[in-house]
């Protein structure tokens, strides 16, 4: 197939226009008709003081407070109906659409028929993501090839590629989680009994070059998605992501082949950690 041959054999990321302007969810999915459909239905929301989900905090690896709370509430928040603290997104990565959301499943196509074909599989979930703009996703990689679907508004990306890996800094981090106190304050709770968990410490909005200066050699792609845009996301290609207010937006992942691409990336970061690359 052309499309494995010219990009996810390359692992090169793309954005595709009019992949999918025959859903009906670029046309029904507004307030109203989400309201009407799932207004009553709990799912589950992640809640931060800063909009940093899955993110390192001072010495701390900081996951969101997960909240469970109906979709009319979500709604409520995003068009300033209620007054709150804190950001919130929908952000749950277990195959959300189809597990909380399956009223809108028929809006979407439950896989991409041509990304099926090509990989030889079904995608192992297919997610839905509603947040407000401040909800930031922080620079990580996954192990999936990811179809990223913008319904409305936008997302922007910022990617960098598998080789970049000697430039990008981990460091391992006390896992944590935010909770909400009854005043509206967050507090930091330690999850004592996890492992420690490694990640990038670096911000590529606002990158620390004094403490991290083999990031300046890296060479990120910003990225544009808008409503009715694709984006290929190959694996292992690490990425941050911003996005406009109440941006609603789906995503197939399909599992990587551990192939030699991976091996690669594996030699990348054994040698990353051999020549002290990463900063702890």
């Amino acid at each position: 197939m052309q499309f494995y041959r010219d990009w996810i054999g390359p692992n090169k990321p793309c954005v595709i226009r009019n992949a999918f302007s025959h859903w009906p969810a670029l046309s029904r999915w507004t307030p109203e008709y989400l309201r009407e459909k799932v207004g009553s239905k709990v799912i589950s929301v992640a809640v931060t003081p800063n909009g940093y989900a899955d993110a390192i905090s001072g010495d701390r690896f900081v996951m969101p407070e997960e909240r469970r709370m109906s979709f009319s509430s979500v709604l409520d928040i995003i068009e300033g109906k209620v007054d709150k603290s804190g950001v919130f997104y929908v952000q749950k990565q277990c195959s959300n659409l189809l597990e909380e959301l399956p009223e809108l499943a028929d809006d979407v196509e439950p896989h991409v028929p041509w990304m099926s074909s090509a990989l030889g599989k079904f995608p192992d979930a297919v997610n839905f993501w509603l947040g407000e703009a401040n909800a930031i996703t922080s620079m990580h990689k996954d192990h999936y090839e990811n179809l990223y679907c913008v319904v409305s508004g936008e997302k922007n990306f910022i990617l960098l590629p598998p080789t970049d890996r000697p430039f990008i800094p981990y460091g391992v981090y006390q896992p944590a989680v935010y909770c909400q106190k009854d005043d509206g304050e967050f507090e930091v709770i330690d999850q004592s009994d996890s492992e420690k968990v490694p990640w990038i410490p670096v911000d590529p909005l606002d990158p620390d070059l004094e403490r991290y200066p083999q990031y300046q050699c890296a060479r990120p792609v910003h990225c544009r998605v808008k409503a009715g845009e694709m984006l290929y996301l190959p694996s292992l290609w690490f990425h941050h992501v911003q996005q406009s207010h109440g941006c609603i937006a789906v995503n197939f992942w399909y599992d990587m082949e551990y192939d030699i691409k991976y091996n690669y990336f594996q030699l990348l970061e054994t040698l990353s950690e051999v020549t002290g690359s990463d900063w702890n």
